[in-house]
């Protein structure tokens, strides 16, 4: 599902540098009301501005002439969940209406967003001090209703008082189920619930270990008959709306049981923890390269340090570690590939017609030529994926670890909505080398390592243990 969420500045600038299709046509062409035409942002962005109803209507437009289904899709699905999100929160407000009902609608896109809109109207009317809150609700619920992992309305990143760049904000841990994996793909996340990183922060000052099992989220638990809860959003709060949050916690290996309410707030992380690509050497011949994100220029950093790793000796191969990649640009993820495979397709961007566009190695990447182990879980999304499937299925490495988390329905572009927020949208899907669907199965891995509680808190990666194993065998 998708939601609102507080990007970072990163992903915010991974969003906005994609490339876009052309704006939606005004009236006249494909009937598009010229008052809600939604393009590209450009320039620096402005503050942001009140949701309105207008703002919903251009979302609304934007979406059936940008989204990679807008021409095929039955536009009442849309305005049937943001009519319903509208009253579930005069419901929960204690302000339900009589007037809240939802008007018919009969297929033709215009028309029906007249009928919306005229009821959508009277409701705020009469509650003119909620009209900002479903404003946002019944947004959100319209970019929902498209049921995409890419399709999302993203505010501008708020930073704390205080913030510079290179700060963390939250609670200063790391878990094995992230908050994106639950609201994008939640079938993929297993229990228990687990820390395996302390960032620092809250958590450090609480005596948080790698391994603690998370027992409870604000007396609610992780997981329900196998499934996560909403609960494991909390461990990844957002400013300004975040709250403190109590965990129930078991050290396993003492057997204690405690409880310990954490602030979010600012820390400062590890310099180190900051950079895209990361590189050593491991055992005298074997290049280590972690990269967390698919960043502009990042494939030419990742060939870089491989290079000065291979200075002066003779290197057996290569761990690429894409353990909680989050995914950018399927430009660096081509352009990492090339370095490994020449002469193939990596991947199928399609349209909701079947028509399908190739994309191919990069073949003026000079190949390694070095044999490739690529460490992968379930925080491998979208990019990181794109990658992952192109080395599984052209053999151009293997993959150790666990599926990757089957977030990659197509790359996103940003437009420019005209309360200054930005709403993204893929306009193709994704299909991997042989043309098969990725998007919520994963990319499997050719050796299932999954890491433990226990691995955690010894401090063993049993992950890049295999990749070495498989290196030297």
């Amino acid at each position: 599902m998708t939601t609102v969420r507080t990007v970072t500045a990163t992903g915010l600038a991974l969003i906005l540098a994609a490339a876009c299709t052309a704006p939606a046509p005004p009236r006249g062409q494909a009937g598009t009301p010229a008052a809600t035409v939604c393009a590209p942002p450009s320039g620096v962005p402005e503050a942001e501005k009140a949701t309105t109803i207008d703002v919903i209507e251009q979302a609304y437009f934007c979406v059936l002439g940008n989204y990679y289904s807008g021409e095929t899709l039955d536009a009442r699905s849309l305005l049937t969940a943001g009519f319903a999100a509208l009253t579930q929160q005069l419901d929960r407000d204690g302000r339900d209406l009589p007037e809240a009902t939802m008007p018919a609608l009969t297929g033709d896109r215009e028309a029906d967003w007249a009928a919306f809109e005229k009821a959508y109207r009277t409701i705020t009317d009469e509650v003119p001090g909620l009209r900002d809150k479903l404003a946002a609700v019944t947004l959100r619920a319209i970019v929902a209703a498209l049921g995409d992992d890419h399709a999302r309305w993203e505010h501008r990143p708020e930073r704390p008082p205080g913030y510079y760049d290179g700060d963390g904000y939250g609670l200063g841990l790391a878990a094995n189920v992230s908050r994106r994996q639950v609201e994008a793909a939640p079938g993929t996340a297993a229990g228990p619930l687990f820390v395996t990183t302390v960032l620092g922060g809250a958590a450090r000052a609480a005596g948080l270990r790698p391994g603690d099992l998370i027992e409870s989220i604000n007396t609610s638990a992780p997981f329900i008959d196998g499934r996560p809860t909403s609960a494991i959003a909390a461990l990844s709060p957002e400013y300004p709306d975040a709250r403190p949050v109590r965990l129930r916690l078991l050290r396993q290996s003492t057997g204690r049981r405690w409880s310990v309410t954490l602030v979010p707030g600012l820390y400062q992380r590890d310099l180190a923890g900051l950079r895209v690509v990361r590189s050593r050497l491991l055992d005298d011949d074997i290049a280590y390269v972690r990269m967390t994100g698919f960043a502009p220029g990042s494939a030419n950093r990742v060939l870089r340090a491989i290079t000065r790793l291979r200075t002066g000796r003779t290197l057996s191969g290569v761990v690429l570690d894409l353990r909680g990649n989050g995914g950018g640009s399927p430009t660096e993820a081509v352009r990492l590939l090339s370095a490994f495979v020449h002469g193939k397709v990596t991947a199928y961007q399609c349209g909701v017609a079947g028509n399908c566009a190739a994309m191919p190695t990069d073949d003026t990447v000079g190949l390694l030529r070095l044999p490739l182990v690529v460490l992968i879980d379930r925080g491998c999304v979208s990019a990181c994926e794109h990658f992952s499937s192109a080395v599984k299925d052209l053999r151009a490495g293997r993959l150790a670890g666990t599926r990757t988390a089957g977030v990659i329905s197509g790359p996103a572009q940003g437009y420019l909505l005209a309360d200054n927020t930005v709403l993204s949208l893929p306009a193709t899907h994704h299909l991997g080398p042989g043309r098969e669907v990725i998007d919520r199965i994963g990319v499997p891995p050719d050796h299932y390592v999954p890491l433990t509680s226990k691995d955690a808190a010894a401090g063993r990666d049993p992950v890049l243990a295999e990749a070495l194993t498989l290196l030297h065998t």
